[in-house]
């Protein structure tokens, strides 16, 4: 066959212009819509990650009853201090640690391998992911929210101020929580390691960044260490929304910092950015 003849045989009908992947847009709702379906027939998971801060803050309004006291004699129970750190770790757990697991799950199996075999550009996958936490992480604050309105009668805030301040800090949490996921899915060596190695960094934070205690009542050394890490902040930016402004004296500093949550948790993000970039692999270690 001559060259002209191949030419001919290998050009396209005329006026059929040749096929164009869709959007990176419309890839990542595509994929964000699999992530969800696959998130849904994993009943277990599904349970742990909406009951989890529901039953912790059951269990502990149950156990503790002592009000919290700030200035003027205002006064709140338990449920309604600890109601801030719930939604914090609720954002954690739909965030940081089910992305840094599932990753590391996908990576072991083969999915990542395969994926990265297919037209499917790698921020359609990521963003899949963030849709996911994001939905994720709406529905079982709002959960959250109705069992404490409704159960423990918990006032809700009625200043837009107040609502406007939850918007970002929960839009900026999910956001961090999910990108430092991403850059600690290459941490665990193995899919069936990574619950080992993701879950105790998560309990640790929650024990020392005011979820499950006053963080004003822990010791010194330990405020400090949990300073560093973005579950502290997100935990006081909540309390900002939810607690009276009388509380605000027994912060650290007595004041809400809400510059400082906004610092803190911008610079886990780029932090999350840069690691996820510079450390994600498609491939196990031993898979080339």
């Amino acid at each position: 066959m001559s060259a002209v003849q191949q030419a001919t045989v290998a050009a396209p009908p005329r006026g059929r212009r040749p096929d164009r992947l869709p959007g990176v847009g419309t890839l990542t709702l595509v994929r964000a819509g699999v992530e969800l379906r696959q998130f849904l027939r994993e009943r277990d998971a599904v349970i742990f990650v909406f009951a989890y801060p529901v039953i912790m803050l059951a269990i502990f309004s149950t156990v503790f009853s002592d009000a919290q006291q700030g200035a003027e004699g205002v006064e709140v129970d338990f449920a309604r201090y600890f109601l801030p750190g719930m939604i914090a770790t609720g954002i954690m757990l739909t965030g940081f640690q089910s992305i840094a697991i599932s990753i590391a799950v996908e990576r072991d199996d083969g999915t990542l391998r395969r994926l990265r075999a297919t037209p499917l550009p790698a921020t359609a996958y990521f963003g899949g992911k963030v849709v996911l936490t994001l939905a994720t992480s709406v529905a079982q604050t709002v959960t959250l929210l109705a069992v404490a309105a409704l159960v423990y009668d918990v006032p809700m805030p009625t200043d837009a101020a107040d609502w406007a301040t939850f918007a970002w800090v929960f839009t900026l949490g999910t956001a961090t929580g999910a990108v430092c996921g991403v850059g600690f899915s290459s941490v665990p060596r193995s899919g069936r390691s990574a619950s080992a190695v993701v879950t105790p960094v998560v309990l640790i934070l929650q024990f020392i960044s005011g979820v499950f205690f006053a963080f004003y009542a822990l010791p010194g050394w330990m405020q400090t260490v949990a300073s560093v890490f973005p579950l502290k902040w997100l935990a006081q930016g909540m309390r900002s929304v939810f607690l009276p402004p009388e509380l605000e004296i027994l912060e650290v500093g007595e004041s809400w910092q809400l510059g400082a949550v906004a610092a803190v948790l911008t610079a886990w993000l780029v932090v999350g950015l840069v690691l996820g970039v510079r450390s994600f692999r498609w491939r196990r270690r031993d898979d080339g």
